[in-house]
């Protein structure tokens, strides 16, 4: 791919090896991950080569860095002096993941790049996922005509930290949090009324991801709020990563079309790829993703 490639996507967040251990004792080592990869891999599945804005280490595995530039443009990769950043994901029986991070310092993969390490050949994307704390001030000041989708990071979606949620929401154009940490920020159940306290909090679009139950957007102004169900697949082989696979299946759909349904369907239909396989989506055949959106659109909720 030719250097003077300019990105209309670009993907910032953290790029993580899993060691995987299942209920079973069956390990698979080595496998990429990352939110950043996951919502690229979602961007990449509707025809698109988005860039990645991450932090990698030294023993990066040869496969992994053949697979990202395969699918991803890598101009905006910060090679750091550092162990790249492994993870132990364990999984219980019932679904449950617990990830324990295998290097001493993970906080440079989670954190960085900051905005003044953007590439020059990516201040001119149209759309940007960004996987971060609410700290978005300079992002924004960095990407001031793109799109932008907030994708909270975990740790920050806590009570404490409402105000600081609230004052980042007028700053990006759509925040999509799961429904347990927007449960745990405003301390309400209900999906609808907490797709409406985000749009009342100054989020332009609102988009509720719910696991099982599916996802719920909704925007400013438009007193309808829109419930997508999942696509079901015939196996679920890993759930890890299928929510940020969501979003950026999600911004494509957006940035092409503006319309809500539209984009949640997009984000489903990449989601329920990102189900059958163990670590990041491959794209899909055209046709048979293509089937899935189709018939996912029939079976949108639309509710006032």
């Amino acid at each position: 791919m030719s250097n003077h490639f300019r990105p209309t996507y670009v993907c910032v967040g953290g790029i993580i090896i899993d060691d995987i251990v299942f209920p079973t004792g069956e390990t698979r080592m080595g496998v990429l991950g990352g939110g950043v990869t996951h919502a690229a891999a979602g961007i990449s599945l509707w025809g698109h080569r988005p860039g990645l804005l991450a932090s990698v280490g030294h023993g990066l595995p040869k496969e992994v860095l053949k697979r990202l530039e395969r699918d991803f443009d890598l101009q905006g990769l910060v090679w750091l002096d550092l162990p790249q950043a492994r993870a132990w994901q364990i999984f219980e029986w019932d679904g449950k993941r617990t990830e324990i991070f295998r290097v001493n310092n993970i906080d440079p993969f989670i954190l960085e790049p900051i905005p003044d390490r953007i590439s020059a050949v990516y201040a001119e994307a149209q759309a940007v996922h960004l996987l971060r704390d609410a700290n978005l001030r300079e992002w924004r000041q960095h990407f001031p005509s793109a799109v932008i989708l907030w994708e909270p990071i975990q740790p920050f979606m806590v009570r404490e930290n409402l105000a600081a949620f609230r004052a980042a929401l007028p700053l990006i154009d759509i925040v999509s949090p799961n429904w347990l940490e927007a449960q745990q920020m405003y301390g309400i159940h209900d999906p609808a009324d907490l797709i409406r306290a985000m749009l009342d909090d100054g989020a332009s679009v609102a988009v509720l991801r719910m696991g099982e139950a599916g996802s719920m957007v909704g925007r400013q102004g438009q007193p309808q709020l829109i419930t997508v169900p999942v696509v079901p697949v015939p196996q679920i082989i890993d759930q890890t990563g299928a929510g940020n696979t969501y979003c950026g299946g999600f911004l494509t759909g957006w940035l092409e079309t503006h319309d809500l349904i539209t984009a949640a369907c997009r984000g489903a239909v990449a989601a329920s790829f990102a189900l059958e396989v163990l670590g990041v989506a491959e794209p899909p055949p055209p046709d048979q993703r293509d089937a899935r959106y189709r018939q996912l659109y029939q079976q949108v909720i639309v509710q006032n």
